[in-house]
């Protein structure tokens, strides 16, 4: 269990970046995985759900994680009447207290944001796909909709894949330049048609761009650091058959 301090310091936020321990899958799943949408047996990936919603503060009907597809769409729940489980996005915008809104990852990273001024939280699933295509960005203009001004918002990059670890070929290199040659800096050549890229760095520029100052990174790499956390990369390398999925929950009270 990791966690931010800049949001431990508000009494109406709990969160927590979960690892992969104190779990009940078995196995290439072991322990807490809670993806769904992995090869686990649903049982334990639902005990495993409960587990966390016991940890987090909230009802395991008030924990709530998305359809996943690396998208760049964003959900908001306004009112209680809007919160509904396993919607496809990538992002959560919420006014609801006492709602748990949660990111699975392996290798790519959450995103926690909060605004403490007018009670707003969110989270952001950013791999390479979704934070190209504007997922981060989407993000931000959703809480800017909901009055949110950009120098109060908080924001939290939880653990991802290292630059050193992942190693990227020309073509996903070209559509980051393509989209903006400035965005060479994130790479760093390594053979002929191979590079590692900067995730961590990528998302880090998409969230200063919009002038949010207050950033925290926790800085683990979900690659080399197999005892904590479930690396889809790793999984690939290992030739395992499949992998589970760490959580990340924020919810305001």
């Amino acid at each position: 269990m990791f966690f931010s301090k800049k949001l431990q310091k508000f009494e109406n936020i709990k969160h927590c970046f979960f690892s992969r321990k104190n779990g009940f899958s078995k196995g290439d799943y072991g322990s807490l995985n809670c993806g769904l949408g992995s090869g686990d047996k649903k049982e334990n990936v639902l005990k495993n759900l409960e587990s966390v919603s016991k940890k987090i503060g909230c009802k395991k009907e008030s924990l709530i994680t998305l359809n996943q597809k690396h998208t760049n769409e964003v959900i908001c729940f306004n009112s209680d009447a809007d919160v509904k489980n396993k919607l496809t996005g990538d992002a959560i915008v919420s006014k609801v207290k006492n709602v748990g809104i949660g990111i699975l990852t392996a290798d790519c990273a959450s995103i926690f944001f909060y605004d403490p001024i007018n009670k707003i939280v969110g989270c952001s699933h950013a791999g390479w796909k979704g934070a190209l295509n504007g997922i981060i960005k989407n993000t931000i203009e959703k809480f800017n909709e909901l009055n949110s001004n950009n120098n109060d918002l908080i924001a939290v990059v939880g653990p991802c894949i290292n630059k050193k670890n992942y190693k990227i070929k020309n073509d996903l290199f070209k559509k980051f330049i393509d989209q903006d040659k400035k965005n060479e800096i994130f790479f760093e050549k390594i053979g002929n048609e191979n590079y590692v890229f900067d995730l961590r760095g990528y998302i880090n520029k998409e969230i200063s761009d919009f002038n949010i100052r207050s950033i925290e990174n926790i800085e683990m790499d979900t690659f080399s650091e197999e005892k904590f956390f479930y690396s889809y990369r790793r999984s690939c390398l290992n030739k395992e058959q499949d992998y589970g999925r760490c959580i990340s929950v924020i919810l305001m009270s």
